[in-house]
């Protein structure tokens, strides 16, 4: 891992640590197979966990929320998109 001369290495690894904790947390217990077939939702976890490259929310509990969040919205517009594709199949016919 890369970190600049001023950065504090230790904070670095609390960082990584925590990341750590809540990909568990989401994914159960996590492994490589979770990271590699869902990256997606990995890459935004740690979009809400930093920003600039510092901890932007320190609280399991808020990002958990907002990646519950995020997997509801996502359901519901895979729920749209196929009510609009039936709809357009329908009228094709």
């Amino acid at each position: 891992m890369c970190i600049d001369q001023d950065d504090n290495e230790l904070e670095i690894l609390e960082i990584s640590h925590y990341y750590v904790e809540i990909l568990d947390r989401y994914f159960g217990s996590v492994c490589e197979l979770d990271l590699i077939y869902n990256f997606h939702k990995a890459y935004f976890i740690l979009d809400e966990l930093l920003l600039a490259g510092e901890l932007q929310e320190s609280s399991k509990k808020i990002v958990a929320r907002l990646v519950d969040a995020q997997d509801s919205l996502v359901e519901t517009a895979k729920e749209q998109a196929n009510t609009i594709s039936n709809i357009i199949a329908h009228a094709t016919k």
